[in-house]
């Protein structure tokens, strides 16, 4: 037991974004764990569900949802008819939280925005701060910062807040993806997760469409070079001394590693990957690396490309708060590094507190 006393464990799930339903998932996996009989003694667990509509809603109806007595998207929107009377933590009892685990992936969550209100509270939380999440959610600044720390990537452009209505800077945009770019490219949005928003463009008449895609999430969109390249993902946990999990590869039978790839199909999951030890090391070397020019710490998932013509390692991106669905390869890289789900989630809380 945990200074003489259970911990409650303040979980939050759900939330304004557009990757709703995976956070849900991944609060149930979650919340089961710290639940096992293993962390019984532990742990208490108090929930808090954010609808679409960004409503906090009670401890009780949280928790109905995680157990599946009340399905999620038969919360409505709350009416409001007097503004002034309300606030959006009204009824919401999280005074005797002692650590908070934001579960929020997406907009409002891994970017930092529930970081920053958690502080107020004054309590420890499960995750990075707020620098290092807003950093990791935007994949511009990340890359940039990647690129000044000459860590590898893949070649890439960036164009922010465009006016795509505008014929000519449409036609700059193209010019300057088919002078520097090599096809297949990849048109996402600075600002998403689980790849939502992304598009694989194979020529020149596909560009347009997926810059208008990817700026409905995102005015900020970034252009990758699209490569032959097998998927390696790394697992992250600790503060001042980071520590890395099995390397693991995920082969897909998509033509790329999409929304319905990572969430709806029978991915091949392979821990540990099959690459050579000097390649595993400096895979586990350029994560913890790439979490501290970042400022990311707590746990995260580090995302790799590794070339099948030549071997070569590129840093893809890191995900501050990976998911924990049963699909998700963050709890897999664990447990095969010794941690099972259950043991997992009480590591993050002792991290948390720096134990």
């Amino acid at each position: 037991m945990i200074g003489g006393k259970k911990k409650c464990i303040g979980l939050i799930f759900g939330g304004h974004s557009n990757e709703h339903e995976v956070s849900i998932s991944s609060a149930k996996t979650v919340f089961q764990a710290f639940n096992a009989q293993i962390n019984k003694e532990r742990f208490i667990v108090k929930a808090f569900y954010i609808n679409k509509y960004g409503n906090w809603l009670d401890s009780d109806i949280s928790e109905k949802i995680l157990i599946g007595e009340i399905e999620n998207y038969k919360t409505k929107k709350q009416e409001i008819f007097n503004q002034e009377k309300i606030n959006f933590l009204d009824g919401i009892e999280f005074q005797n939280i002692d650590v908070w685990f934001p579960l929020l992936h997406g907009f409002n969550g891994e970017d930092g925005s529930i970081h920053g209100l958690i502080r107020f509270t004054k309590k420890p939380l499960i995750g990075c701060g707020i620098i290092g999440s807003a950093l990791g959610m935007d994949k511009i600044l990340m890359k940039t910062i990647f690129s000044n720390h000459k860590l590898p990537q893949v070649n890439y452009l960036v164009f922010q807040n465009e006016d795509l209505k505008d014929k000519k800077v449409k036609n700059k945009i193209i010019n300057e993806i088919l002078k520097k770019l090599k096809f297949p490219v990849f048109v996402k949005p600075s600002n998403s997760g689980s790849s939502l928003g992304i598009s694989k463009v194979k020529n020149e008449s596909e560009i347009f469409s997926a810059l208008e895609k990817a700026w409905e999430i995102d005015p900020r969109i970034l252009i990758e070079e699209g490569l032959e390249v097998r998927e390696i993902e790394c697992g992250i946990i600790g503060n001042s001394k980071l520590l890395t999990s099995e390397i693991g590869e995920v082969t897909y039978e998509s033509d790329w590693y999409d929304f319905n790839s990572k969430y709806y199909s029978n991915n091949k999951i392979t821990i540990p990957a099959e690459i050579d030890s000097k390649t595993t090391k400096k895979i586990k070397e350029i994560a913890i690396q790439s979490c501290r020019a970042l400022n990311i710490f707590g746990f995260a998932r580090v995302d790799f490309f590794l070339e099948k013509s030549s071997n070569k390692i590129l840093l893809n991106e890191i995900n501050t708060i990976p998911g924990f669905t049963k699909n998700s390869m963050f709890p897999m890289l664990w447990k095969a590094s010794g941690l099972n789900i259950e043991q997992l989630v009480a590591k993050l809380v002792d991290i948390s507190l720096d134990l």
